[in-house]
């Protein structure tokens, strides 16, 4: 008779491995706090999953299965499979979401083969992950300029806001990460000659990043230059708050212009709408963090920098799909203004 061991406690297992260093990448380094974070969510759903459904989640030792309690296994998991990814697409969450969480109970099937010597069976083959194409919210070239440039719109901002105005453009410009902007010294800043340039080393992708500042970018360091070299150029936020203000700056820039937001579920694509709420259809309402470095990218393609100039500043590799994201885009983008052209030529 085959003996069933509960998933829960072999997952929080899992996650203590994590956290504490035994289990680590293939390459040797420790896990990312943001990945731990995630396992923890996926922990969740899985509580929920269980207590909500009655489902038994449950795993056994396939070692000395019988041929017909092998295929009882197998049915076991992919029914596991879909009502789970059922039901966290019953609680509104999305493709990219319900895949973060299956791709996690793979690592952690995995987990248990190669680290606890526990024949899982390899079930985890049945899980599908799906992905969905997230439609990418960045400035145009004509909002970042005016962002930058536009006195009267400055003047109009309380210190608190303006703050966040010149951290934004500083990170558009940059194409940084918020994770490491806010860790950003005076000794990432280098003068050479007349010149000034930012050298900094990604925490995510430990890239090294040599790029030089325009005039408006040196003007936004000296602003908030500290005395101090080893305090932070910008001070502290929250991600919270930061996004918080970015959407309150675009509704006073005027960046208030319907967007459609569309999501897919199941690989069916749907309108998205929280709540009945027909404010998060502005293009202030999509603004955040992540604007600052997918606007960066997307600006220097569409100004004209060649592709691998580009990834060199991204840190992107030649084979990055992200980064053919915003290839697309910025084709995409100069294909519109490429046909404004032409219409005024048709006109005669």
């Amino acid at each position: 008779m085959k003996k069933l061991t509960p998933v829960i406690p072999l997952f929080k297992q899992f996650i203590k491995d994590t956290e504490n260093g035994k289990r680590l990448k293939k390459n040797g380094e420790r896990i990312k706090p943001q990945s731990i974070q995630n396992y923890y969510y996926v922990l969740q759903n899985l509580i929920k999953f269980s207590t909500q459904t009655g489902f038994e989640v449950r795993i056994c030792d396939a070692t000395k299965l019988t041929k017909r309690e092998l295929q009882s296994e197998k049915n076991y998991w992919k029914k596991f499979y879909l009502k789970f990814t059922g039901f966290l697409y019953d609680n509104g969450c999305y493709d990219n979401y319900v895949g973060t969480n299956i791709k996690t109970i793979r690592v952690f099937f995995n987990y248990l083969k190669n680290d606890k010597d526990f024949n899982t069976g390899d079930f985890q083959r049945l899980f599908y992950v799906r992905k969905e194409e997230v439609d990418i919210f960045v400035l145009s070239p004509d909002q970042l300029k005016f962002l930058i440039h536009d006195r009267e719109f400055e003047k109009s901002l309380t210190p608190s806001l303006k703050r966040i105005k010149d951290i934004f453009v500083f990170g558009c410009t940059t194409g940084l990460r918020f994770s490491d902007i806010f860790l950003l010294t005076n000794k990432n800043i280098e003068n050479v000659d007349a010149d000034w340039y930012l050298k900094v080393k990604s925490q995510k992708t430990k890239t090294f990043s040599y790029i030089k500042l325009p005039a408006y970018a040196v003007a936004i360091y000296n602003q908030y230059k500290p005395q101090n070299n080893k305090a932070y150029i910008f001070g502290k936020i929250s991600l919270f708050n930061f996004n918080k203000s970015l959407k309150t700056l675009g509704e006073h820039a005027g960046f208030t212009a319907p967007v459609e937001v569309l999501r897919e579920k199941q690989g069916k694509t749907k309108k998205m709408i929280k709540n009945g709420d027909a404010s998060q259809k502005r293009f202030c309402d999509k603004m955040s963090s992540h604007m600052m470095r997918r606007t960066a990218i997307t600006t220097l393609l569409i100004l004209g920098m060649p592709e691998h100039l580009v990834r060199k500043i991204s840190g992107h590799s030649a084979a990055s799909n992200s980064f053919n994201r915003y290839v697309h885009y910025a084709q995409s983008y100069m294909d519109k203004e490429i046909e404004k052209v032409h219409s005024k030529l048709e006109v005669y």
